[in-house]
């Protein structure tokens, strides 16, 4: 078997005004950097209304269905956008996370990365923000829970941005455990460590600017790992945000692609460990063009390793 890639040319339709960072250049550099890969390749499809509604109300749906423009762009908070073919792009998002999960846990694959814009670990429960429309790994979580029976999945985020969407969607469910270590302080101003949520479900882990690679290992290896090995999930799924590079124009965090080598691979073996390796990962941040392309590129070539 090996590891798929999921994706669809929608996703590059979500356009935003000129000089915002989650633009579709960010596509066009990660997709080439993919190439030639052992990928079995398939398209994104669309989230149907009801999975969305896994973890959103029917009502915020209708609103931001509602809200696309014709033409040009509407504004929904300070850093989100729509244009014309932004609602499909996020049900690609959100669609893809979902079909990503099916095709491991039904043994399509090993593994399975979903390279799709726009990213959806800040949307909340019934608002948009920080670029993110819809609760891809939320939704996704939600999805292997119920339709495929498991009893814990776990969600592990190290975008440099705090995942208060996720966190959000996934707080009152015991059945996920979200892990995010993020950059504090820095937008959105939420992951205060003291946070553990109503069930203890919640690890948030908050790192100082300028915290490199000799900061984060540490961490990983004496915090995450052994969180993750005693709640056992049945599948893992990954937030991989690529925004913690020392190259990253949002951030000031200080990692370099060989961290994200190393965070992705002790991951895939705490996986294989405990969930037979069923992991998926969704691209959320990243936002210089070059440091997006070479570590996410690392990163599927950790995933196809893993899945040899």
């Amino acid at each position: 078997m090996t590891t798929a890639l999921l994706t669809h040319p929608d996703c590059l339709k979500h356009v935003t005004p000129e000089g915002h960072p989650e633009r579709v250049a960010r596509l066009k550099a990660l997709l080439p950097a993919l190439e030639g890969k052992d990928l079995l390749s398939e398209d994104a499809p669309l989230a149907t209304r009801d999975q969305i509604l896994l973890a959103h109300p029917g009502s915020y749906y209708d609103s931001i269905q509602g809200a696309v423009p014709v033409d040009g762009f509407r504004q929904l908070d300070p850093d989100t956008w729509l244009s014309p073919g932004s609602f499909r792009a996020a049900l690609r998002g959100a669609g893809g996370a979902v079909r990503a999960v099916d095709m491991v846990m039904n043994g399509y694959a090993d593994n399975a990365f979903v390279a799709c814009r726009p990213p959806g670990h800040h949307a909340e429960t019934a608002e948009p923000m920080g670029f993110c429309f819809f609760g891809n790994v939320a939704i996704a979580a939600k999805h292997a829970l119920d339709h495929h029976g498991l009893d814990r999945v776990a969600i592990v985020d190290f975008d440099v941005h705090h995942g208060n969407g996720t966190e959000d969607l996934v707080k009152s469910d015991e059945r996920i455990l979200f892990i995010s270590t993020h950059q504090m302080p820095l937008y959105p101003g939420t992951g205060d460590p003291s946070f553990t949520g109503p069930h203890g479900t919640i690890m948030n882990i908050a790192l100082n600017e300028g915290a490199d690679g000799r900061a984060y290992r540490p961490i990983l290896a004496n915090h995450i790992l052994p969180r993750l090995r005693s709640f056992r999930p049945e599948l893992m799924i990954i937030s991989a945000g690529f925004d913690a590079h020392a190259n990253d124009p949002l951030a000031g965090l200080e990692l370099e692609t060989e961290d994200f080598v190393h965070i992705t691979r002790e991951l895939l073996a705490l996986a294989a460990e405990v969930c037979g390796g069923r992991v998926v990962s969704c691209l959320e941040g990243g936002y210089d063009l070059d440091a997006l392309a070479e570590a996410g590129a690392a990163h599927v070539d950790e995933l196809i390793a893993a899945g040899a």
